[in-house]
Formats: structure tokens, C-alpha cells, sequence
């Protein structure tokens, strides 16, 4: 019999924080208790903070480890279990692996070629072979904006654990990159492209949206319903494209850039998140609304790491501070995104709830984590 108690804790609960013991036993919570006893072989947490291990939905952390310098193609066994050990070290427990689909063979900009199922194979793999800390799913990133996205797609089915289909469009001149000089400076910065380059880059993506962009949107969002996979918006801006999202069927928004769709998702049923490095540098680096903003207008429910994985635990303090409510920041990184996908088994301290918890101490504005459980097995 495998147990852990985490005794002289800060629990923090679905709705309340408390002083207690909480017991990890064969994968499960099966006991919360309150008080400030610590029994012997129980740990003490010594009034540290313990809450749900965190569930991350959308983070482009592998790419950074499969890619370390531009055209460095990392070996990606290495790259997987490196990526993993990471998320487990800053209290991710559960990680939707977010990996894009839909590529421009015309282009000779080499990021833009497919690898998404090779390298969804490799995860998968790992997984199965138990070399993996943390809980992986795959997030598949619908490139609507690409030459390739239906013959990419039906490489996968619902074998494949893919819990997330998320409708993503980059062309030029809309939703994130709507200021083509904020898309300059991104496109310029990390290719190195002349200003006639970024011109026909433009002109090139735009031309490939006008031609395949409504059928390959139409066929996301049919592949999705055949892996079983939650829909996900992507950069809405408009209240027009909130409802074109409500109506495929879209779960959550992720990442919308103005008040005005935030509010939509709100008016439509759509939940909001926002990434975690927008909270904590105070605004968002493409100029589009600052999370803290919508946060304060009781519109954001869900923080993703984006691509910063130690920020969302950070986040999530931050807004239980701004809020006033310790428990109610957390959900947003443990519940909330649970909920989004599904996932009934995790993403509070309950009993009988999977034991994925972590320990977490406050070291003036920060967090240190002390400790990661993944069912309930220490890993970090």
C-alpha cells in the first residue's frame, strides 16, 4: 500500500483554504483533514501551501526543447523527457502537448514543414514506456492557414489521446497579428527577413487563407468531433468571430486580443483564457488586451503557461491576490481547466480525486515549489 500524508499544510480547497493533512493513498485522495497535528511518517508541509497539481492546456514549452537554436534539431526522445521534467519541477502535473498542424510546403522558411505526428508518435511512445513524470495528452493546433492541414489531420484518430483541436489563423492582417507592424517585428525578428521577404510572406499567406482557409476551418472542426476532442478558439478579436466559434462549438477562447470578444465569450458560454506571462509582465508583448484587465472585469476563468511554464503557478498566486481569494486563483490553473477538457478526475483537492498534488511555499512574491505528486508518487 502506497501512502503519503502531507500534514501542517495550507489546503487549498475547491472554495476555502485550510489548515490540515490531506492522504495520498494508492493514486487517490482518501482522506482531508483539519488541524495542525503532524503524525509520525507524515510529512510536514510546515504551513506551506498545498493545492491540485496544475493542469496546462497550451504550451509551446516542447518546441523550445525540440529546437534549442534556430535549425538545431534536438533529438526528441531526449527533448520529450526533458520538456517533461520541467513541467513536473514547476507543479504541472497534467500537460495537453500543444503541437501544429497544417503546413506550407511552398514556403522555404523551414519551421513551416510537418512533423506533428512523427513527433506525437515519440510522446506516445514515451508514455507507454513509463518515461514520462507528468500526464501527457496531445493538443493538436489546426493551422487553417496552411497548404496541408486535411491531409495532416487524418494521420490521427481517437486512439491518439488528443484532447484539444484548437482553430488556429494566422494570416496576415487579422486576430493577433492584425498591425502588420507587430507582425513585422515577429516575423522579421525570428526569420531574419528583408522587408521585400516580409512583403511576399504576407501576400503568400494571404493568397493560400483566401483559397483553402473556410474548408480547412470546416474540416477542424469535423476532425475534432471525430477524435472526441474539445474545441478551442484561437485569437478571437470580434464579437462576429466569438459567435462563428460559438457555433462550430468552441469549449474555450484561447487567448482572445480585446475586451470586446472576452465580453462575447462571456455573453456565449465560452471561457476565457489568457496566458500567464501577459498577467505577470502587466501586459501582452503583440499590444492585444492585458489578461490583468479582463481579470479585473470578472472575464477570465482559465491561464494557460503559454510558453513560460514556471508562470502559471506565479499566476495563479497573483490572481488570488488581485481577487482577494487565494482558492479562486488557483482554480483557474487547476479546476477550471480540468473542467474545460473533461477531465472529472483531477484538478481539485477532494477525496477520492486523483492524487496529482503539489506543495508550493511563498517566498515574498514568488512561488517555490517544494514538492510534485502525480498519482500519488513523488516525482519533483
Amino acid at each position: 500500500m502506497s501512502q503519503t500524508i502531507l500534514a501542517n499544510a495550507t489546503l487549498v480547497l475547491p472554495n476555502e483554504v485550510i489548515h490540515g493533512a490531506i492522504r495520498l493513498e494508492n493514486g487517490v485522495i482518501t482522506a482531508i483533514d483539519h488541524g495542525t497535528s503532524v503524525s509520525v511518517g507524515a510529512v510536514d508541509c510546515e504551513g506551506d501551501l498545498v493545492m491540485p497539481g496544475l493542469i496546462e492546456l497550451h504550451t509551446d514549452n516542447l518546441e523550445r526543447h525540440i529546437e534549442p537554436r534556430p535549425k538545431v534539431n534536438w533529438p526528441h526522445a531526449s527533448a520529450i523527457i526533458a520538456h517533461d521534467a520541467e513541467l513536473a519541477s514547476t507543479g504541472i502535473t497534467t500537460v495537453f502537448d500543444a503541437l501544429r498542424v497544417g503546413s506550407i510546403t511552398s514556403s522555404k522558411k523551414g519551421d513551416l514543414g510537418e512533423y506533428a505526428r512523427t513527433l506525437a508518435n515519440e510522446i506516445l511512445d514515451l508514455r507507454n514506456k513509463g518515461a514520462l513524470r507528468i500526464s501527457h495528452f496531445l493538443h493538436l493546433r489546426a493551422e487553417v492557414c496552411s497548404e496541408t492541414l486535411i491531409a495532416e489531420l487524418a494521420k490521427f484518430g481517437p486512439e491518439d489521446r488528443i484532447g484539444i483541436v484548437s482553430l488556429m489563423d494566422h494570416t496576415p492582417g487579422q486576430r493577433q497579428f492584425r498591425d502588420l507592424t507587430q507582425l513585422r517585428a515577429y516575423v522579421c525578428g525570428k526569420h531574419g527577413l528583408s522587408e521585400s521577404e516580409f512583403e511576399s510572406h504576407v501576400a503568400e499567406q494571404v493568397s493560400i487563407s483566401t483559397r483553402l482557409g473556410q474548408a480547412h476551418e470546416a474540416a477542424a472542426v469535423s476532425e475534432a468531433r471525430r477524435f472526441g476532442a474539445v474545441l478551442a478558439s484561437h485569437d478571437d478579436t470580434t464579437a462576429e468571430q466569438v459567435e462563428t466559434s460559438a457555433r462550430h462549438g468552441a469549449h474555450f477562447a484561447e487567448f482572445p486580443t480585446t475586451l470586446e470578444a472576452a465580453t462575447a465569450c462571456r455573453a456565449l458560454g465560452i471561457k476565457v483564457m489568457m496566458g500567464a506571462p501577459n498577467l505577470i509582465r502587466g501586459g501582452s508583448h503583440s499590444g492585444n488586451v492585458a489578461a490583468h484587465r479582463l481579470a479585473e472585469a470578472d472575464l477570465l476563468d482559465i491561464v494557460s503557461s503559454d510558453y513560460v511554464p514556471s508562470a502559471l503557478l506565479s499566476a495563479a498566486l497573483l490572481l488570488g491576490d488581485l481577487w482577494g481569494d487565494v482558492a479562486r486563483g488557483v482554480r483557474t490553473v487547476t479546476a477550471a481547466p480540468a473542467q474545460a477538457v473533461g477531465l472529472t478526475d483531477r484538478g481539485s483537492l477532494e477525496i477520492g480525486a486523483r492524487a496529482d498534488v503539489i506543495r508550493v511555499a511563498r517566498v515574498a512574491n514568488s512561488a517555490a515549489l517544494r514538492g510534485t505528486w502525480v498519482h500519488g508518487n513523488r516525482v519533483g
